[in-house]
């Protein structure tokens, strides 16, 4: 399978680094032609508001939603997570995502950059040591459908929040696994869902 990373902005070369580390080919996908040539497809933390206007500049916005719609495997971290969202609470003016998970999120849900903190996570489907997860100006997960599984949650503002959770061929966590030397994240996009 041939991995894609969108390379429109955010933290694109590092979900690259560890789809490698996984031993799978992976390339920074911002043309139609890239996306075209992909089979699954990766998108990046960074600011969820720029990365939907820059698709919709670059006519890339319709066909990534279209080919996710289709049963293309795709992962979002953070923005990524943001991105692949059927809803958006409260979303800036003219903010649209691709969808492809039956799930609401809150934008920034656990503050501003200074209040970014990481967390020592157990994730279904993952054995071994928990995962090290850095969030940054994260979303969580407020409302979900049937058909979504929560792979980890935390508890912050005085409830439990989702931050892991999967529908189908489609990956999302309100982290940063790419910015750790953990690959267990992208191994398992690599193994469970992109090749199942």
């Amino acid at each position: 399978m041939k991995f894609g990373v969108l390379a429109l902005q955010g933290d694109f070369r590092e979900h690259i680094e560890s789809l490698k580390a996984c031993g799978v080919d992976a390339i920074a996908a911002k043309t139609l032609s890239d996306l075209e040539s992909i089979d699954a497809l990766v998108i990046p933390g960074g600011e969820s508001t720029t990365i939907s206007k820059l698709a919709k500049s670059f006519e890339l916005f319709d066909l990534i939603k279209t080919r996710i719609n289709s049963g293309m495997p795709t992962y979002g971290s953070c923005a990524g997570m943001i991105m692949v969202a059927n809803t958006i609470i409260e979303p800036a003016s003219g903010q649209e995502s691709f969808g492809g998970i039956d799930i609401a999120v809150r934008r920034n849900a656990f503050g501003r950059q200074v209040e970014s903190f990481e967390s020592d996570l157990s994730i279904t489907g993952i054995a071994g040591a928990p995962v090290r997860a850095v969030f940054i100006r994260a979303p969580w997960v407020e409302s979900w459908g049937s058909y979504v599984e929560i792979l980890a949650s935390v508890e912050q503002a005085g409830g439990v929040h989702p931050v892991a959770v999967r529908q189908g061929n489609v990956l999302a966590t309100s982290f940063h696994p790419e910015l750790t030397a953990d690959h267990r994240i992208h191994q398992l996009f690599v193994e469970q869902i992109a090749q199942a």
